[in-house]
């Protein structure tokens, strides 16, 4: 299925950035002051290919919640990459958080660039991802 195939590159890409943001928090626990030219250059060039990665998903999607249970059953890769790609989200969630946490406490982040309030709410991930139709 198609599906499978667009969630493993959709995973591989994840791990991409997972790899990113791993390294960002790597030099951000440095001593010296961080260059972090670099990590956002590299980020705003993956922008563009995880938002098509996310909207083939989503179109999947409308399909693949049309096929019977009995239908989806015959396919229990799917729901293996889908909860592998939802772990690995989550997981660039919370480094990518603790990275912001570092970049703040070591005052690098410009005032207009500080996080919403709503970042701080419980369950704020979970909900946008309801809003956005995800779950």
């Amino acid at each position: 299925m198609e599906i499978a195939r667009d969630l493993r590159a959709h995973l591989a890409l994840c791990q991409e950035v997972l790899a990113l943001v791993e390294k960002e928090g790597q030099i951000l626990r440095r001593p010296e002051p961080p260059v972090l030219s670099d990590f956002h250059q590299v980020k705003k060039n993956l922008l563009p290919r995880l938002s098509d990665s996310l909207n083939t998903i989503r179109k999947h999607r409308v399909a693949w919640q049309r096929l019977s249970m009995d239908e989806r059953a015959r396919h229990p890769e799917i729901g293996m990459l889908l909860r592998q790609n939802q772990d690995l989200i989550m997981k660039i969630i919370l480094l990518d958080r603790e990275n912001e946490q570092t970049l703040l406490r070591r005052g690098l982040v410009p005032p207009r660039e500080l996080p919403s309030v709503n970042r701080q709410r419980p369950h704020f991930v979970a909900d946008l991802y309801k809003r956005q139709g995800l779950s």
